[in-house]
């Protein structure tokens, strides 16, 4: 079987300005032995990321960004290219996010565009699907996703597969304070694994980081992380603050032998 790595990333928001990222950085705890054994990304707004990725250099932690338009470069007022957010040291980049899926109208094809784009500039994408409220309701969870993967991932190999990072987000559960159990969040991320199988092959599948986001905060995270098939979280509100978020990264070392391994 293969060992994947888990991943844990914060994903701030639209949230922090300069001072207040310039405080979080700082009170971070770094150097840790644990950032060896766990992938940990921090994603703070466009405006932070240079002061941010200044802090983290040469601590394991790693720059993420949480949009990005494909083109490298061109007439797309307020867009920011995969070459900038390269230049100012991000490894990754959160793309497909429900917020920009469905307040912004972003499409498949699009979304597809922009992966393609990262992986050209060596960005590592977290490529975010999950269904509404609405669509569970009638039993479309696994119709939507298998729709969102189809057309995000469309055109690229297994190969390239294995260098993106999956985020199932159930649109319902984020921020809303109400979460999917971990038995539903690993039931549907045991059907993406087997879907992204089916289309890239045993390997590409098998090798795939699939993270569970959505209200995951330090008194729950330990449920998600033993299930088989979740490989980490993508934290939104429980990701602002330095204490709550580094407890959630502690919480992911159950994966690593069990749960007297979690701090």
């Amino acid at each position: 079987m293969t060992k994947r790595i888990p991943i844990m990333a914060a994903n701030w928001k639209m949230h922090k300005i300069l001072r207040e990222a310039e405080s979080y950085a700082a009170e971070f705890p770094l150097d840790q032995d644990i950032y060896r054994q766990v992938e940990v990304v921090i994603c703070p707004a466009f405006t932070s990321l240079q002061v941010v990725g200044k802090a983290l250099r040469g601590t394991g932690l790693k720059l993420g960004a949480q949009n990005m338009h494909p083109a490298e470069q061109g007439a797309f007022t307020g867009e920011v290219s995969p070459a900038m957010l390269k230049d100012l040291g991000c490894s990754y980049v959160i793309l497909g996010h429900s917020e920009r899926r469905h307040l912004f109208g972003e499409s498949d094809r699009f979304i597809n565009q922009k992966v393609a784009a990262a992986l050209r500039y060596k960005l590592i994408p977290i490529l975010c699907v999950g269904e509404t409220l609405a669509e569970r309701k009638a039993g479309q969870t696994e119709e939507v996703c298998a729709a969102q993967l189809s057309g995000s991932l469309a055109g690229l190999s297994g190969q390239e597969l294995t260098g993106i990072v999956i985020a199932y987000e159930p649109v319902w559960a984020i921020g809303t304070g109400v979460n999917a159990t971990a038995g539903d969040a690993e039931t549907t991320i045991r059907f993406i694994r087997s879907f992204l199988t089916g289309q890239f092959g045993e390997e590409a599948g098998e090798a795939v980081r699939i993270q569970y986001g959505g209200s995951v905060k330090p008194d729950n995270v330990q449920e998600y992380l033993k299930q088989k098939d979740i490989d980490g979280a993508l934290v939104g509100g429980a990701g602002l603050s330095v204490d709550s978020f580094f407890s959630i990264i502690q919480g992911a070392l159950v994966k690593l032998g069990g749960k007297d391994n979690a701090v």
